[in-house]
């Protein structure tokens, strides 16, 4: 695959349809295996449980994911109603059970109008925002006090698409740094009724979108065939 890892090497950006799951590592190291080249580096995690586009560098084009990484993104999803997880999404089972059935859908719509635009908004501390060195979820997980400060993050957009109570379906388009299981969270609280993220998709990083991206059966085809086509044997 000598010509192929030329390729790669020189720098290649690769639009990946992230499963479910995966983690975005677990991309990155299946690419790195693929093409047999060690610099290969995402532009902006996607959680185990999310799933849509991440945007993989290589070789070279490893310098642009700063660049990817700040660019505008889109997100499309769910938030359920009536509990909030400790983690702000399903990786935790939903606890503070309330009733839901006195929302109406002109309040799930109003909802949205404080966090749209300019806001503050605290991470959650099940994430990987390092304080002393060290990732704020293992603190978490252990039990310990988690302080974070709120970020000023831009919410260009957030619309209801849909609502099937208690699941509200959204689409979002925000800033880097935003985190959409904060924003769940905070939308429940604002509700009064609690509500946590359940499902998540990214649709859209700056001009690339999902509708571009290969799975990881289809990318490892195509780069199978690459090779194949330059008469190099594929492993």
């Amino acid at each position: 695959m000598e010509k192929e890892l030329n390729k790669y090497e020189a720098g290649q950006v690769i639009l990946v349809d992230k499963p479910l799951d995966w983690t975005s590592f677990d991309v990155v190291r299946k690419i790195r295996n693929l093409i047999k080249i060690k610099k290969v580096g995402h532009a902006g995690t996607l959680d185990p449980l999310a799933s849509g586009l991440l945007i993989v560098c290589t070789g070279k084009f490893t310098k642009k994911i700063n660049e990817y990484m700040g660019m505008e993104k889109e997100y499309t999803g769910t938030f359920t109603l009536g509990a909030v997880t400790p983690t702000y999404d399903l990786e935790s089972e939903p606890v503070e059970i309330k009733d839901f059935s006195n929302v109406t859908e002109e309040q799930i719509h109003a909802a949205t109008g404080p966090f749209t635009g300019e806001i503050q908004q605290v991470p959650p501390i099940h994430s990987a925002i390092k304080q002393d060195g060290k990732p704020v979820y293992l603190m978490a997980r252990k039990g310990l006090d988690v302080k974070l400060e709120a970020r000023t993050i831009t919410i260009k957009s957030f619309t209801i698409e849909k609502i099937e109570l208690p699941v509200v379906y959204f689409k979002v388009v925000c800033t880097t740094g935003t985190y959409i299981r904060s924003l769940a969270h905070d939308y429940g609280k604002q509700l009064g009724c609690g509500g946590y993220l359940s499902s998540l998709r990214r649709t859209r990083i700056g001009e690339f979108t999902a509708e571009d991206a290969l799975g990881m059966e289809q990318l490892a085809h195509k780069i199978k065939n690459e090779a194949l086509s330059e008469g190099h044997a594929y492993t």
